[in-house]
């Protein structure tokens, strides 16, 4: 009997080592500012354009979460979109994305989840307005900006601090890093 016990013992130790060296691999953590980053291309919103976003940071081991303004719905559907249904769109579970309530800014909500989750930041925006309450806006690539350079995606990520992690020359997409 003692024998099958330390035979389960050892097992659950091996699994907990494993789910630790697990949770030690997992991908770095960005928040995306979704309503900025749909303008990117042509200044015109996009699910495109930002489902391109997110794809290319997931390529490269990125997971993002991605947080709208109340009205990017209609600016890219019509209509109203939650969380969920915006998850779809961009090929992530609806815990990954957020739209903040009507009347409220998604500048401070984007902010602040970097900043619990010790993430960078996937804007064009300089926040300004919030820059004394969140000095780590100071950190040289803390807020990662990106652009198109005709139909090619740019990620200015140099500055960023974060693991140079790309994927395979085989897989790069028609995307440059800079």
């Amino acid at each position: 009997m003692a024998i099958v016990a330390e035979a389960w013992v050892i097992a659950a130790l091996l699994l907990l080592l494993k789910a630790v060296l697990r949770r030690r691999a997992r991908v770095v953590p960005v928040v995306v500012d979704g309503s900025n980053v749909m303008h990117w291309r042509d200044e015109t919103p996009s699910a495109e354009t930002l489902r391109e976003v997110v794809d290319h940071l997931k390529q490269l081991g990125l997971s993002p979460d991605v947080v709208f303004d109340a009205n990017a719905g209609y600016l890219l559907a019509g209509r109203y979109l939650r969380g969920d249904e915006l998850g779809r769109m961009l090929g992530l579970p609806g815990t990954q994305v957020r739209v903040v309530p009507r009347g409220c800014p998604a500048d401070p909500e984007i902010l602040d989840m970097a900043l619990d989750k010790r993430a960078r930041v996937v804007s064009n925006d300089r926040f300004r307005d919030w820059a004394q309450d969140h000095p780590e806006l100071t950190r040289p690539g803390h807020v990662i900006r990106g652009r198109y350079d005709g139909d090619k995606l740019v990620l200015d990520m140099h500055d960023s601090g974060l693991p140079s992690i790309a994927p395979r020359r085989d897989q790069r997409p028609e995307t440059g890093l800079h």
